[in-house]
């Protein structure tokens, strides 16, 4: 038995502050025989949940608490300047010296630690935690005494540390003051359940605190308590926290003159997991704050519930005849059969009753009928919405309620893949609605349930492996390029990338690096200590959690970052479930505006009304640009191998699609030559047991799904679709004792089956290799789907769904680029901006087939609100006749001297005269003249239409002479990049294209990945590449050598270069801006892009 507990600890969850993880914290306690430990961040609980499974599971009993920052003056609701923070760890002394962690302000809060004995004190710690951050909220979350005393029951407290609630009155030498707030909290929470708080850390102010809290506890009837501020798990990571705290300030101020591995922001290097025996020394002569530690714990015993869901109620409609939720759920999903399928057969009942009882008996009814009203909600609405995400796809439920629109018995998608009756947890379905009206459904279900019953929910940004390479270097005041040479080492394949450690483990280059100097290897060894903790958090970007009533009833809850009235849950997507809340997953995807804006197209067009879901799934001409690769634009199949192997597989039908969909991933991508092979005959499909053929068929003996992996094993070992599934889930695992024990249970299922063991061995081997990269059929085939409503608006409604990407894509130039060129493959033009023709968005021009009118909006300098006046105007009294016609009807407030320029720049009044330096010279002029005028006329400053149409000579273009001299043709171009993002009128490098493509050169396309901006760098080797310098930069290397850094633009993109000194010296006549070149030299990484080399 151990002779002190630890009740005063903190993790990486105090964000920025402590560098502990769970983990770190519950193994400690294990290794120091510790039967229990406490976790107590500051103002949060976003780590309890997790905290609570990990120490259970470990044998050691947890308490739940949590440092809370309460109002000494005054209540949680003010705020003002007394309350700036002053978040000190020890405080200040009575000369007011600095003894804490940060050099804080005066503040009216102090710190205090609660500790949950049982659920009801859980309860009311989570509610206090969620009233700081809702009522109490101004630089911290704050609670007062008042609402401390609502919700005292079940709680311990201490008083904290130097900065506490007592301690910091004798800290500033005001032991009157420290009596009366002791007694304060005395009388809330009895002599039995708040005690006097005593730390050693090694600073002056505690042992003054140490000297006055016995007598005031002996004269309270109160106990002392020793405890030790942990924030970090070992001594010798004192050094990475120091740096850890500097990570998000200013260092240019904070830092200055400062030696970060030897002067410590918190001043001790003690806040560390000591031993019971170090805490016993330190505490020799308080022996009985030492046993209260004991007590403490002895008395906190808390048992959350497992298994208990807490579901809001669905109203049943009395028209329903209904009498129960589960009565109500089951006519639904019968009507909706029935509604979806003209002649329901006895197959389709089965399986849907077959679901229903799973569903009924796992009590998630509820569940389903609220995810499908609110997705109803949505299509009722015209909010687009996805036709399955994930193995929801599964299950003819979902199909039947409207949920999903993809039919599993056409695709042969199993239930069991999604709900397991035989592992008992909640469904997850997600639910892609187009992007710009996702907040939308989420606000009818906060109409619906109530605004405290629903919340968005926490994640947690970390310091990841490069990012803390980043980071690390930075506080440590590396050069800016020796950080990029180290990130460098870190190699990404398809955006995965290994820690540190196995970095250096397995990388000869990296370790070599890091061990040839030692001041690079402290670095490292730093970041290690760091690597994956919490930075900062944020809100998830689509999981949303319905809850009974308030949702602080059930979990702590927080202010969200940069919002003054929004909350989010604190514990993250994968605890509450554990807290027994249903999160479903809401999310927002651009596809399917693209798909709404194009489907409006049409409709205003050709009067044509399309309905997605009731496309036909097998139009040969839409297969046909999946054959081709032509599939720029089309859902998930828009990257450069996948249109290779597109070009190469000649899918036909959805299966097709799905299978490629799944293959296209990092592991069994290696099988996609294979596959298409073994497809069109040119290699032999063959099976270790021809049983296998009936699961394999579709897939040409390769193992593509999961589903897969679970039909296997029922047919050849005998195992329901249930029990499968914990087997699939198992492989995954990679335990191999697990694996040994699942491998014997399969060959002897397959043995009473009658197959041979030695072929059993082998199947089983097969299908634990590719169990892993086994993908969901559900989600590949309902994205397959969604790809195929994509293609197929593109291939018979080309121009609308062109000018629809562009809408949606304008922000990001390398995709734009990719659309434009497809434009020009298609024969699609892109026009110009015309001042007399063009609106807010890209339109299709009424006037010239197949052409497709700039949107003025996506100007660089040109707001919506300028060109709403600019089209308001034009409607009202007709199109522009010349410059000054235009600067004298538009309001010169929103048309001001940066959208003009941006307009000139981009052609949009070459409807007037092509000679764009001729308005640039002189449009101020012309706005002047005018507005003088009209203030002389009308008393006004501004350029206000007077309701009519004025006729207004032009006495300066007209004076101006014909020849008046333009830019050239290269300036013409820049410019109008520097406001569009892109070359449209031409392309600098148009007249050099022939002699380009004679030189076959290595393209920014070939490799940048726009989807999911990963880059193939199987293709990164020496190239030649041809293309115009922009943005030429000359610098001065630490010898004093010049070299070059500029950017290199092709047709396809852009991407950056860098001219070593020796070659710059001998090439730097012709290394200028605009000039047009070709580079040869070492393509490499450069974060999300390519950088090359030249040499």
């Amino acid at each position: 038995m151990s002779k002190f507990i630890h009740l005063h600890n903190h993790s990486h969850y105090s964000l920025l502050d402590a560098i502990c993880t769970i983990e770190g914290l519950v193994n400690a306690a294990k290794e120091h025989n510790m039967p229990a430990i406490a976790l107590t961040d500051h103002g949060v609980m976003y780590g309890s949940m997790e905290f609570y499974n990990k120490a259970k599971k470990a044998g050691v009993k947890p308490i739940i608490g949590c440092e809370v920052y309460i109002v000494t003056k005054g209540s949680r609701f003010q705020k003002g300047k007394a309350d700036e923070p002053a978040d000190t760890m020890l405080g200040k002394d009575k000369s007011g010296k600095t003894i804490g962690k940060l050099s804080g302000r005066k503040s009216n809060y102090d710190h205090m630690v609660l500790l949950a004995k049982d659920l009801e004190g859980y309860q009311n710690l989570v509610k206090l935690c969620s009233i700081g951050h809702t009522e109490g909220f101004y630089y911290k979350p704050r609670i007062d005494s008042e609402i401390l005393r609502s919700y005292s029951k079940g709680l311990v407290c201490l008083s904290a540390c130097a900065g506490g609630v007592v301690s910091s009155h004798i800290a500033r030498g005001d032991i009157a003051q420290a009596k009366e707030a002791a007694e304060i909290y005395k009388d809330i929470f009895g002599t039995e359940d708040f005690y006097l708080e005593m730390q050693n850390h090694g600073m002056s102010i505690e042992a003054k605190i140490r000297e006055h809290v016995p007598a005031l506890a002996k004269e309270l009837g109160l106990k002392t308590i020793a405890t030790n501020d942990i924030h970090y798990i070992k001594y010798e990571h004192h050094i990475p926290h120091n740096l850890y705290l500097y990570i998000s300030t200013d260092l240019s101020k904070d830092k200055e003159g400062k030696n970060l591995e030897k002067e410590l922001r918190y001043e001790t290097d003690q806040v560390y997991f000591k031993s019971a025996d170090e805490m016993c020394k330190i505490f020799k002569d308080f022996p009985e704050a030492i046993q209260s530690t004991l007590e403490v714990a002895d008395k906190c015993n808390l048992e959350l519930p497992r298994g208990v869901y807490h579901m809001p109620d669905f109203p049943i409609p009395k028209e329903s005849g209904a009498k129960t939720l589960d009565d109500y759920f089951r006519i639904l999903s019968h009507e909706g059969l029935r509604e979806k399928i003209k002649n329901v057969t006895n197959v389709e009942t089965e399986r849907l009753d077959l679901e229903l009882d799973v569903i009924t008996k796992m009590k998630f009814s509820g569940y389903f009928l609220i995810v499908a009203d609110f997705v109803n909600h949505a299509k009722r609405s015209g909010i687009y919405v996805g036709p399955g995400r994930g193995s929801a796809a599964g299950s003819l439920v979902c199909y039947a309620l409207g949920i999903t629109n993809v039919n599993p018995l056409d695709y042969n998608l199993l239930f069991e893949r999604f709900l397991n009756p035989e592992r008992v947890s909640m469904p997850d379905i997600d639910i892609d609605f187009q992007d710009d009206k996702r907040d939308e459904v989420i606000e009818y279900s906060r109409q619906k349930y109530g605004a405290n019953s629903v919340s968005q929910i926490v994640t947690f940004n970390k310091l990841k492996t490069k990012a803390v390479l980043k980071d690390v270097g930075r506080v440590l005041n590396y050069p800016f390029d020796t950080i990029n040479e180290i990130t460098k080492l870190v190699p990404s394949v398809f955006g995965k990338i290994k820690s540190l450690t196995d970095c250096y483990n397995e990388i000869p280059e990296f370790k070599q690096y890091f061990d040839q100097a030692k001041e690079k290897k402290k670095l490292l060894d730093y970041a290690i200590v760091l690597e994956n903790l919490n930075k900062n958090v944020s809100m998830h970007a689509s999981g949303v959690v319905i809850a009974p009533s308030d949702i602080s009833n059930y979990v702590p809850i927080a202010k969200a970052p940069q919002s003054d009235n929004q909350y989010m849950t604190q514990y993250d997507m994968k605890m509450l479930e554990d807290a027994g809340l249903i999160k479903m997953d809401f999310l927002g995807l651009k596809e399917l505006k693209i798909l709404q804006q194009a489907v409006d197209l049409i409709e205003l067009r050709r009067k044509i009304k399309i309905d997605l879901d009731s496309l036909p799934l097998n139009d040969a001409r839409t297969y046909e640009i999946f054959a081709n690769g032509y599939t720029i634009g089309i859902f998930q199949f828009s990257k450069p191998k996948m249109r290779e192997y597109l070009a190469k597989l000649k899918p036909k039908d959805i299966n097709d699609l799905a299978a490629m969909n799944a293959l296209y991933r990092p592991g069994p991508m290696d099988l996609i030559p294979e596959f298409i092979e073994r497809k069109h005959g040119r290699k032999e499909v063959t099976y270790l047991h021809p049983d296998m053929e009936l699961v394999l068929n579709e897939t040409y003996g390769v193992i593509v799904y999961q589903e897969q992996v679970m039909q296997l094993v029922r047919v050849i070992a005998g195992y329901s679709l249930a029990k499968a599934d914990l087997v699939r889930r198992a492989m995954g695992k990679k335990d191999e004792k697990l694996m040994k024990e699942q491998e014997e249970e399969f060959i002897k299922g397959a043995a009473e089956k009658g197959y041979n063991k030695k072929v059993a061995k082998e199947i089983f081997k097969l299908i634990l290799k590719f169990a892993d990269y086994g993908f969901n059929k559900s989600h590949s085939v309902a994205y397959s789907v969604l790809a195929y409503y994509t293609a197929y608006l593109k291939t018979h409604y080309s121009l609308e769904f062109m000018t629809a990407q562009l809408n949606c894509r304008h922000e990001d130039m390398d995709e734009m680029v990719l659309l434009i060129n497809e434009c020009k493959r298609m024969k699609i033009t892109l026009s110009l901006p015309d001042i007399n023709e063009c609106f807010a968005a890209f339109t299709i021009n009424p006037a010239i087939e197949n052409q497709i009118l700039f949107g003025l909006s996506a100007i660089k300098n040109v707001g919506r609100t300028a060109v709403d006046n600019i089209v308001k105007e034009r409607d009202k009294a007709g199109k522009f006749e010349n410059f000054v016609d235009f600067v004298s009807r538009v309001d010169s407030r929103v048309v001001n001297k940066k959208t003009l320029e941006a307009l000139i720049y981009a052609g949009a009044f070459d409807c007037f005269d092509k000679n764009r330096k001729k308005f640039f010279d002189n449009y101020e002029a012309a706005v002047h003249r005018y507005a003088a005028k009209k203030t002389e006329s009308k008393g006004q400053s501004n350029l206000f239409d007077t309701g009519k149409k004025q006729q207004i000579k032009d006495v300066i273009f007209s004076r101006l002479p014909e020849d008046y001299r333009d830019w050239s043709d290269r300036e013409k171009l820049s410019l109008e990049k520097s406001v569009l993002g892109l070359y449209v009128s031409a392309h600098p490098l148009s007249d050099y294209e022939d002699e380009i493509n004679l030189l076959n050169p290595f393209r920014f396309s070939d490799v940048i990945d726009v989807d999911s901006e990963e880059i193939d760098f199987s293709k990164l080797q020496r190239v030649r590449m041809c293309g115009i310098i922009t943005d030429m930069k000359v610098k001065m290397s630490k010898k004093g050598n010049r070299f070059a850094v500029f950017t290199l633009e092709d047709f396809s993109g852009q991407g950056e270069c860098v001219v070593f000194p020796k070659t710059y010296e001998q090439f730097k006549e012709i290394l200028l801006d605009d000039s047009i070149v070709t580079l040869i030299g070492k393509a490499e990484e450069n974060g999300n892009s390519v950088k090359l080399i030249v040499d």
